[in-house]
């Protein structure tokens, strides 16, 4: 947990000055949705980022659909 509040305080809080409450909650939600999800290594994608998952999802469907 400690390493995802470092990740969020260098790429999101100390990135600038925010000048509402909403403006640095929406820039939060869009760096976890855009930025660390789709990096971060999920246990129940079998250790796959979620793009790497979505990838191997659609090769398999390619492969079948062949």
């Amino acid at each position: 947990m400690e390493s995802f509040y470092s990740l969020l305080q260098n790429n999101v809080l100390d990135a600038q000055p925010w000048r509402t409450r909403e403006e640095l909650r929406m820039r939060i939600v869009r760096w976890i949705e855009r930025t660390y999800h789709r990096r971060r290594k999920q246990k129940a994608l079998g250790k796959l980022t979620p793009i790497a998952y979505e990838e191997k999802l659609l090769t398999q469907a390619l492969t079948l659909a062949a």
